[in-house]
């Protein structure tokens, strides 16, 4: 048995002549003609629309990682509450056990309580967070101090540390020894009464310090000792929450999987992302949205390579006839335009995504684009993933795949035979 080098050597021209031919058809250098002008074009509307769509995703990462962030500065890795009910009794809850686990940093017992907060005559509707020492130990609140200091005692005198949008609501002044912030309470289990200052405890305390993290926080808390709180609560074992945090080399989801074994079903133990699982929702329903919206421009943008590649095999028609007549079957002809396409579809789409990178990353490590002062970030946020160049590179060469079908269908025997 002989092997034929020249019919494989043959099959090999055949198999790669639809690419060479579509490659000149695309780079000719010697007929830059109004369909060369329009492949051009097309290239750069597939590529301006792989750049948005790389831009903007990445805007959104950036943005999502900022309110992770600064969430970070106050939410616990771990945060357990009761199922029923607003508080739960501490004598019983298996506290120890807990505090033993490995990965436990940080636990700390929570008293949270909406309250009437009044200084200098103005007053405030504020939540009050009753927190121990270990608290400021495992958040960020440190790097979030626009003024005073982060403390919740000074010579065993308790400390109020509050929002800036509370501060700014009731123009406190850190450190004023004449005028504290005076927290209204409820008492608890009062039915009637007729002098109103009977229906509340009232606890003055001074403030250390104001901190900045975010609009949703700064507006809504006012921390204090633990046992302030529960003075001003009248609770005695009750706590509302645990909050606890995990150490740098601790699996989060395995602490938090041992966590709800020990605790029970009677407890909820949720995880920072779980914490705000509605805010995260929103913000990736949103980022998919914007996706969705820029693709089907992307997609009005693909008429662009229909037109330039119909015009291409309409000017090429005397080149089909003679591919034709030569013996080039149907299949290796439609190939040769199928190849086009892509390639005018895979340029505009490394293009774009190349241009789009380098864009992020200028933004990223030198912020080009500047907000105003009154934001918590300089530069707008970004952050590059790779997922969502993959998820991009699969969109748009599908889109190119759909958007060639159209014009190559339509080449036939009789459209050859009437050329």
């Amino acid at each position: 048995m002989t092997f034929d080098f020249n019919y494989l050597a043959l099959n090999i021209i055949i198999m790669r002549l639809p690419l060479f031919i579509a490659r000149r058809y695309l780079f000719s250098k010697k007929s830059q003609n109004v369909v060369n002008i329009i492949s051009g074009f097309s290239v750069v509307a597939v590529a301006i629309g792989t750049l948005a769509l790389v831009v903007v995703l990445s805007a959104f990462n950036g943005l999502e990682n900022l309110v992770i962030s600064l969430f970070d500065a106050f939410d616990p890795d771990i945060k357990i509450t009761a199922v029923e009910g607003k508080t739960f009794n501490a004598s019983t809850f298996p506290k120890e056990q807990l505090k033993k686990l490995d990965g436990v940093a940080y636990y700390v017992d929570v008293v949270e309580e909406n309250a009437l907060l009044e200084y200098r005559k103005q007053q405030y509707i504020g939540t009050v967070k009753g927190v121990e020492d270990d608290f400021l130990k495992m958040t960020g609140l440190d790097t979030m101090m626009t003024a005073g200091v982060l403390k919740l005692l000074e010579y065993d005198v308790p400390q109020a540390i509050v929002g800036q949008g509370i501060a700014n609501s009731l123009g406190i002044s850190v450190n004023d020894q004449f005028n504290p912030l005076t927290i209204y309470m409820p008492k608890r289990g009062l039915k009637k009464t007729i002098n109103p200052n009977d229906a509340f405890i009232t606890k003055k305390i001074h403030t250390s310090g104001v901190f900045s993290i975010q609009k949703d926080f700064d507006i809504k808390y006012v921390l204090v000792p633990l046992s302030f709180a529960k003075d001003l609560l009248q609770y005695d074992q009750q706590i509302s929450s645990v909050e606890i945090a995990v150490g740098a080399k601790a699996d989060l989801t395995s602490v938090q999987e041992e966590i709800k074994a020990i605790v029970g079903p009677s407890f909820t133990v949720a995880n920072r992302y779980e914490q705000h699982d509605f805010l995260y929702k929103i913000m990736k329903t949103e980022k998919w949205a914007v996706f969705l919206i820029l693709t089907f421009i992307l997609v009005i943008a693909t008429f662009n390579s229909m037109a330039s590649l119909t015009m291409i095999i309409m000017d090429k028609k005397k080149d089909i006839g003679i591919l034709w007549s030569i013996g080039a079957e149907i299949s290796v002809i439609k190939r040769i335009f199928f190849n086009e396409s892509m390639m005018i579809t895979f340029l505009g789409n490394i293009s774009g995504i190349i241009i789009g990178s380098i864009i992020c990353y200028l933004q990223q490590n030198y912020g080009l684009v500047k907000l105003g002062e009154n934001f918590v970030t300089d530069s707008i946020p970004v952050s590059l993933q790779a997922p969502d160049l993959v998820y991009i590179f699969v969109t748009v060469t599908v889109i190119g795949l759909l958007a060639s079908w159209l014009p190559i269908s339509r080449i036939s025997t009789k459209s050859i035979s009437v050329s």
